[in-house]
């Protein structure tokens, strides 16, 4: 045992360290609304130590399919549809495409109503169910009708930042690639159920980060997703995975990332933080990390099974080892190394994510969470791997 916590906890220490790294390595991107859409003079010799200059002044040019599936969601639509009004783009070079999954509620209305009289091009077109994954084949209806080059993603739970579809048109003009991820950030009102949801989302998002910093990009997330059509038509879309009911976002990563290595980029930009609302309760909570697991497990990137047994083991042995110093009280100071070491890297990710995206480090709710975590954690990595999972009202085979 004593042997198993010294290797599992340098390893965790050095991968943290990797991320952080990794992270370091991405440019930040600004957009400048000021400028009428411009991009961000040069400030690279006046103190800005970011790698990454933004020096050219272009209109905007690059053109946008929103593509935005949803389900029942009268309740949160309302705050995605004052953000998509305020979007600071020209309302000719974007649409939006709203894909009905099914809704017995009056989502369509609300839509309808609150976009009918807005210089914005949408519409609101019915599913076509082909396959094991409702959200894959919304996708895939869209992309047939999209009329721009670029198709991106978000959710019907979510809120859009003013610039970002600019920071989008930035990232694309500058790098050139076929996909680029964009970074999220849960909601939180302060309880330890949303504040549980934020931390650790802050540490997915900087484990993406990481990720694309080292060039080995291994996580997304579907409601801040921009891919190129011809890209997505190229490789046949979601064909060979969508029996699985989710990973509409790791899986055309994964698929881009084989056929077009060097062409994924992560937009570190606060300009493009899209903000998702939490789940309401523990029993969601961990529904939902199900569901987030159950796609990873079939990924044919080994980077992202290695980080999830990795946060496994981890999490075990804070259990494990908890039990384990009742009996072995003079390995009690080990165990307690280990603990600090975890819980200091973590505070130092978690911190640095959290500056990110403008929020601050609650210290109770952070301790709080942190021995929840392993509970949760051991919880979720076994449920994925055995029954069903619910979500949106609908069961889905995790081993199809």
């Amino acid at each position: 045992m004593m042997l198993v916590l010294l290797i599992i906890g340098i390893i965790y220490l050095m991968v943290m360290v990797l991320f952080l790294f990794g992270s370091m390595q991405l440019p930040m991107l600004f957009c400048n609304p000021s400028l009428s859409l411009h991009l961000l003079k040069d400030l690279g010799e006046e103190g800005n130590t970011s790698k990454d200059s933004l020096t050219e002044k272009e209109d905007p040019s690059v053109r946008f399919t929103v593509v935005i599936p949803f389900r029942n969601e009268a309740k949160n639509l309302p705050k995605l549809l004052e953000s998509i009004k305020k979007l600071n783009y020209p309302p000719n070079l974007y649409e939006i495409i709203f894909i009905d999954d099914g809704s017995k509620d009056n989502s369509i209305n609300i839509i309808s109503e609150s976009l009918k009289n807005q210089n914005i091009t949408f519409d609101i077109i019915l599913n076509k169910r082909f396959s094991a994954s409702p959200k894959k084949d919304a996708i895939t209806t869209a992309v047939k009708l999209s009329k721009f080059e670029w198709i991106l993603t978000t959710d019907a739970d979510c809120s859009l930042p003013i610039n970002w579809l600019c920071a989008y048109d930035l990232i694309i003009k500058k790098r050139q690639p076929l996909l680029v991820a964009g970074p999220i950030c849960f909601e939180s009102n302060g309880s330890l159920l949303q504040e549980f949801q934020q931390m650790d989302g802050f540490s997915l998002q900087l484990a993406t980060m990481g990720g694309f910093g080292l060039d080995r990009p291994f996580l997304c997330n579907g409601a801040n997703l921009a891919y190129k059509k011809e890209a997505f038509n190229a490789l046949d879309g979601f064909v060979n995975n969508n029996h699985i009911a989710s990973g509409d976002d790791i899986f055309i990563m994964d698929k881009i990332k084989r056929s077009f290595p060097g062409k994924l980029e992560y937009l570190k930009s606060q300009d493009a933080i899209v903000t998702t609302q939490s789940v309401k309760s523990w029993k969601e909570v961990i529904k939902q990390r199900i569901r987030w697991a159950s796609k990873t497990t079939k990924q044919k990137e080994f980077s992202s099974k290695a980080l999830g047994i990795l946060i496994f083991l981890t999490n075990s042995l804070l259990l494990a080892g908890a039990i384990w110093i009742l009996f072995e009280k003079e390995y009690t100071s080990l165990f307690l190394t280990f603990v600090v070491l975890k819980v200091g890297i973590d505070v130092i990710v978690l911190n640095l994510a959290a500056n990110f995206f403008g929020r601050k480090l609650n210290p109770i709710m952070f301790l709080m969470s942190s021995l929840l975590y392993p509970f949760i954690s051991v919880i979720v990595v076994f449920g994925s791997f055995i029954g069903t999972y619910e979500w949106k009202g609908r069961k889905f085979e995790k081993n199809p």
